[in-house]
């Protein structure tokens, strides 16, 4: 099989306008501790996992270059999803209660791994082998620490092999067009780990380099305990911003749009027209993903990804056929300046209707 990590000529082609489409889902971007990736190391990316494919695709965004992802084996099932997600660049993760025998799987996956970390391509894996929609952490499976071993024993100390841990946060899981930030952390060196503890055993070598990965992870996000009072500890985390002079909680969840509730509905008004316009141009794009994620969609945490997805394939579908009408019935200018405006008239939609919570 021909490594993951390869040139791919589709896959150059339409990854800039996948990463258009990422920055478009939410209204400000942030990416910070980009320096703390060693380039000159194997690299293997160890971000939280709270919000589906959009972590990825934050990720993704975050690195011009190439990145290999890992994702859960049971959606590569179907042959047709498995050849797309190939194309992707995203290599399956079993995980152990899909079975012992299904486990052993991953011995092919770690030896694609190891040849994308050799040859200088960042592997990005959430740890935590889940997504969960809670500023909280799930425990590290060992299953990351497996292929950092197994990368640093097939390179032989050509290069180190690092753990960059790496907290992802958004202003709102659920709705459409809030905010993101991406933080990377300080590098865990495995290998000098390793060469620095030759007496440990692999559990208590894993075992460290966890609680190490944990604390980057933690020390990334607005971290509060997963426990009985994790309801209460948010809740007391919103008053403490909205005690701050001059702030409140829809801060945090709206940046970019004006807090006090007057001034929403003052430039919804101004701003309707807009609003009609792209409304009527992007209708079977927010109807359908309106359908999907309120039908079809059981898990809320999934809901950004179908409007993420219904964007990115149906601006393309309708595009062409906006392209078509509009150049047959305006003059050239005018329809370039509308089809302009289509491209970004699904986002518009949405921040109108952000005005409006």
């Amino acid at each position: 099989m021909e490594g993951p990590w390869k040139h791919n000529p589709w896959y150059t082609l339409f990854r800039p306008y996948v990463d258009a489409c990422t920055r478009f889902s939410y209204r400000h971007v942030r990416v910070e501790g980009k320096e703390n990736i060693p380039w000159d190391k194997a690299v293997i990316i160890a971000p939280n996992h709270c919000n589906t494919l959009m972590d990825a695709l934050v990720v993704l965004r975050a690195h011009w270059g190439p990145c290999v992802f890992g994702a859960r084996a049971d959606i590569f099932d179907n042959k047709t999803v498995a050849s797309i997600l190939r194309f992707l660049r995203i290599l399956p993760m079993v995980r152990r209660r899909d079975g012992i025998r299904k486990v052993l799987r991953n011995y092919e996956t770690i030896e694609q791994v190891v040849d994308v970390l050799s040859n200088g391509v960042p592997f990005c894996m959430f740890a935590e082998g889940r997504h969960r929609t809670m500023h909280s952490t799930l425990p590290i499976n060992k299953g990351i620490f497996r292929i950092a071993m197994a990368a640093h024993n097939a390179l032989d100390g050509k290069k180190d092999v690092v753990i960059v841990p790496a907290g992802i946060e958004y202003g709102d899981y659920f709705h459409f067009r809030s905010w993101s930030r991406l933080r990377f952390g300080k590098p865990i060196n495995v290998s000098q780990a390793v060469r620095e503890h030759p007496d440990l055993s692999e559990p208590e070598l894993f075992a460290l380099l966890r609680a190490q990965l944990i604390g980057g992870i933690q020390s990334r996000i607005t971290y509060i305990p997963d426990d009985e009072n994790y309801g209460a500890a948010w809740q007391a985390y919103e008053e403490r911003l909205n005690a701050r002079k001059g702030y409140d909680v829809s801060a945090y969840r709206d940046a970019g749009l004006p807090r006090k509730r007057w001034q929403r509905l003052a430039l919804a008004v101004l701003t309707s027209p807009f609003f009609a316009a792209s409304a009527v141009m992007t209708a079977p794009m927010w109807g359908l993903s309106e359908w999907l994620c309120h039908s079809k969609v059981k898990d809320r945490a999934f809901r950004n990804t179908t409007r993420f997805g219904v964007k990115l394939i149906g601006t393309i579908l309708f595009g062409i056929i906006w392209a078509a009408v509009l150049f047959s019935l305006l003059p050239f200018w005018a329809a370039l300046a509308a089809l302009l405006y289509f491209f970004v008239s699904y986002s518009i939609f949405y921040d109108w209707l952000n005005l409006l919570r």
